[in-house]
């Protein structure tokens, strides 16, 4: 790792992957992430996560839970690094990366996948709250969507709770006041991408 490219926080944790890692469990205390998940969320090696984990693990900063044969890790609510570590990447001291992801707009976001994207929902869910951050509406038979929400998943660098309609089912479910399609109506709603009026029409 080059120290010249480095950020703030991955020369004060001494290893990109860690300060990563880092960031995933303190901005998120609440939740609980698997291997491979994690390698997602963060972009890096599977190798270098596992490490990594072992050495957070070994002091006892970070946790971890057996579920339906997964093994799920968390942020040590208990260790009395937590405070000041959820301080630190609470407040995304990262100001560049911050900056970088502030300037992106979800019209830029979209472009990729515009002539698949018929709508898009997106929410201000907080952290522990039920729903959903993202409701894609489109055309996913070849799964660039599915694809393109992990690439958003990634630029955003943490995990994301998103749902995949076709226009014909989210029509049918507005129509009938399904409840799923409603509760995330009812949400705090940040942007909606709607160019054809399928939501709002």
């Amino acid at each position: 790792m080059s120290k010249e490219n480095s950020t703030p926080t991955e020369k004060l944790f001494g290893s990109k992957t860690r300060a990563k890692l880092l960031n995933l469990f303190f901005e998120n205390p609440e939740k609980s992430f698997y291997v491979r998940e994690m390698t997602r969320v963060i972009d890096e090696q599977i190798n270098s996560v596992r490490r990594e984990l072992l050495n957070l693990e070994s002091i006892g900063i970070i946790k971890n839970e057996t579920f339906d044969n997964k093994i799920y890790y968390s942020a040590n609510a208990k260790h009395p690094f937590t405070r000041p570590l959820t301080d630190i990447f609470s407040k995304k001291i990262d100001s560049t990366r911050d900056k970088d992801v502030r300037a992106t707009t979800w019209d830029e976001y979209c472009r990729p996948v515009k002539n698949y994207l018929k709508g898009l929902i997106v929410t201000n869910r907080l952290p522990g709250q039920d729903g959903i951050d993202l409701l894609i509406i489109g055309n996913d038979k070849t799964k660039k969507l599915t694809r393109w929400a992990e690439v958003v998943e990634k630029k955003l660098g943490k995990p994301i709770n998103y749902a995949i309609m076709s226009v014909d089912d989210f029509t049918y479910r507005k129509s009938v006041n399904d409840r799923f399609v409603a509760e995330v109506l009812e949400m705090e709603i940040t942007e909606i991408i709607d160019p054809e009026k399928i939501i709002k029409g």
